[in-house]
């Protein structure tokens, strides 16, 4: 069962149609690029599936839910089931970074200290940066940072990753060292749609890309 699946619906850029007829589905541990102009409707999609933009034309789908009828108090719960990454990092600067993790937790309905202990260690862990548990964020490189976010998303297990250009404010090697820790991340069973402008990321590590142009997605990929 498909963790995304749209057909033949409508995206919204306010109450504008930017995208139409799209139809696409996402499976567990999958790894997607997502790519398209500025403008194209990359981000409005990406807002569409953890429900900051409403749609109500077509099927849309994301970890279990309807959200062409979701309602707002089921908003959180399906967001439980997504990690989003974004391009600027979203870390809180006057706390360091188990506890920007840990408020995210508590923030999560998690309680026990061990239990929320250790699971900042298992995600710092996966991105590489256990040691940095007591490091402030403005001590930290920009990939540093940007894998701190990645753990973040990570955090509640969820079924699927949402990157909104996360290398977009990196150099060409740190983008590289994160785009390895998202496929690692699907290789590992949760899925992952990166947005990005990064055709050379692309060709140097292909993979399924969907394209957003003139109001459509169209599925395709590099070999």
């Amino acid at each position: 069962m498909p963790i995304i699946e749209l057909v033949n619906a409508t995206i919204y850029q306010r109450e504008n149609p930017i995208l139409s007829e799209v139809t696409f589905s996402i499976n567990k541990g999958e790894f997607v690029y997502l790519i398209g102009k500025t403008g194209s409707g990359k981000s409005s999609l990406l807002k569409t599936l953890y429900a900051e933009l409403p749609t109500d034309e077509g099927i849309v789908k994301v970890a279990g839910f309807d959200l062409t009828d979701i309602s707002r108090k089921d908003i959180p719960f399906l967001r439980r089931k997504l990690g989003i990454v974004f391009q600027d990092f979203q870390l809180l600067d006057d706390r360091n970074v188990e506890a920007n993790l840990d408020f995210v937790l508590r923030a999560t309905g998690w309680y026990d200290e061990e239990q929320i202990s250790n699971r900042i260690d298992e995600v710092l862990e996966k991105v590489g940066l256990k040691d940095k548990r007591k490091s402030m964020p403005y001590n930290l490189s920009g990939g540093e940072r940007q894998s701190v976010s990645i753990a973040r998303a990570l955090l509640n297990d969820p079924d699927i990753i949402l990157a909104d250009e996360p290398t977009g404010n990196l150099d060409p090697e740190t983008t590289l060292d994160v785009l390895k820790v998202l496929r690692k991340i699907a290789e590992n069973g949760t899925a992952v749609l990166m947005a990005t402008h990064n055709y050379g990321l692309i060709q140097k590590y292909p993979g399924r890309i969907l394209k957003c142009e003139d109001h459509k997605v169209i599925c395709t990929k590099v070999e």
